[in-house]
């Protein structure tokens, strides 16, 4: 581990601060969704013969808070840390030649932005949540079994309209009716939309589904995007029918696998070569093992059942479950996109680390938080040549926009070393 420290060591410190501020503010989002659960909601009036909310009130849940702490957050994070350090980074390194230093960079690096997206996706949940349960103060169907309403003096609360001089039983009236005397258990029977356990529930478990259909490459089949004819009449030679060398033996037109043109899958020199070569489209792709489909529908499986509970429970309407579990889907989505690459096409790392000069934000004109110094600590002097490939001076350079020919070509140099260094 003492190459890790030595390369931890060579880390910008502002860069370093930059992602512990990250940290920070995923808890903040967290510690704000908190402090609405400690504030009274708005209480809307509700109707005591409403039968939407005339279901039993169950002490015992299905699924406690607990368990869903446990399920959508403490599972998805161990996984997520075993799946880091057993099987990242893969044989992409060089194999067992491979520097340790740079080896166990990127475990931590995935580890890190594995549970930042997770932490994301859950504290986005939890804060939307509440915060929505609060300004809406939506009745639970177990409402009024939790409030016991005093029905003898209900004239007493009636408010607004006109219910009372047409028909008694289409009366509304204000919480202040309820005789219940635990203020949580009354307040909570406000704090129907939208549905806690489900966004939770699926912030987490979909963010879990997409990480490990990241790592291990679960998509559906595709075909990249290629810059000549995708001319599909010949399934099995080649395009358009014509046979080539590659493909004929004995006037016999055969079928070979991608794999067969040499070099390693999705390099430049294969994709030239199949270029050339021109594979049949249906051998430029394959179905996963159905195993791992499996394993990446559990998470899902299981966000489903937590979600069913809370209606067998009568905790929410169905309408609150629905919106509950769409919100987490999208903020696991957009938290695994945030911090990973697109899962068919990023060969299941998560983007790298920002760098030095961008750690917090970039001026206008300048795209992106990827530049030309790297992440480690900026050198007072540093000067390199033009054939040694190294990074020039910082201070001469001040944007890919503003570059001179013969400093394109250096710092696109740089470039091509430097993201193939970085985390």
């Amino acid at each position: 581990m003492n190459t890790v420290a030595g390369g931890a060591g060579r880390l910008s410190k502002r860069l370093i601060i930059s992602y512990i501020a990250d940290w920070i503010v995923i808890i903040l989002i967290a510690v704000v969704g908190a402090l609405f659960t400690k504030i009274p909601p708005n209480r809307r009036p509700f109707s005591p013969v409403d039968a939407n909310i005339s279901f039993p009130y169950k002490l015992h849940e299905t699924i406690s808070t607990s368990t869903l702490l446990l399920v959508s957050l403490v599972a998805p994070g161990i996984i997520i840390f075993l799946v880091c350090l057993l099987f990242v980074p893969g044989p992409t390194l060089g194999g067992k030649g491979a520097p340790k230093s740079l080896i166990w960079r990127r475990k931590l690096w995935e580890w890190n932005t594995g549970w930042m997206g997770l932490g994301l996706a859950l504290a986005s949940a939890f804060l939307l949540t509440d915060g929505m349960k609060y300004l809406f103060g939506k009745p639970r169907p177990d409402l009024l079994s939790r409030c016991n309403p005093d029905l003898k003096n209900i004239q007493n609360y009636a408010v607004g309209g006109y219910g009372d001089q047409i028909n008694e039983g289409i009366l509304l009236v204000s919480w202040h009716i309820c005789r219940q005397t635990d203020m949580s258990i009354l307040n909570d029977g406000f704090a129907s939309f939208p549905s806690g356990h489900s966004s939770f529930s699926w912030a987490g478990l979909i963010y879990l589904t997409l990480f490990l259909c990241s790592k291990f490459a679960i998509a559906i089949p595709f075909l990249a995007p290629r810059s000549f004819s995708t001319d599909t009449a010949s399934a099995f030679t080649g395009r358009g029918g014509h046979r080539r060398e590659e493909y004929s033996s004995h006037s016999q037109s055969k079928d070979i696998p991608l794999s067969n043109l040499g070099g390693p899958p999705n390099s430049p020199e294969q994709m030239s070569q199949s270029s050339v070569s021109n594979v049949p489209l249906r051998n430029q792709a394959a179905a996963p093992p159905t195993y791992l489909l499996v394993i990446a529908f559990i998470p899902i499986a299981a966000a489903i059942y937590i979600s069913s509970t809370r209606y067998s429970d009568f905790r929410h309407h169905g309408f609150d479950i629905i919106f509950g579990s769409l919100m987490g889907f999208a903020l696991a989505w957009f938290s695994f996109r945030w911090f990973h690459l697109p899962i068919r096409q990023g060969a299941g790392w998560s983007w790298g680390a920002r760098s030095r000069d961008r750690a917090f934000a970039v001026p206008v004109g300048v795209q992106g938080y990827v530049g030309y110094e790297g992440w480690e600590k900026a050198m007072p002097s540093y000067n390199a040549d033009l054939e040694s490939g190294q990074a020039m001076n910082s201070e001469r350079v001040t944007g890919a926009g503003g570059l001179n020919g013969v400093e394109q070509t250096r710092f696109h140099e740089t470039q091509r070393e430097g993201l193939a260094n970085r985390l």
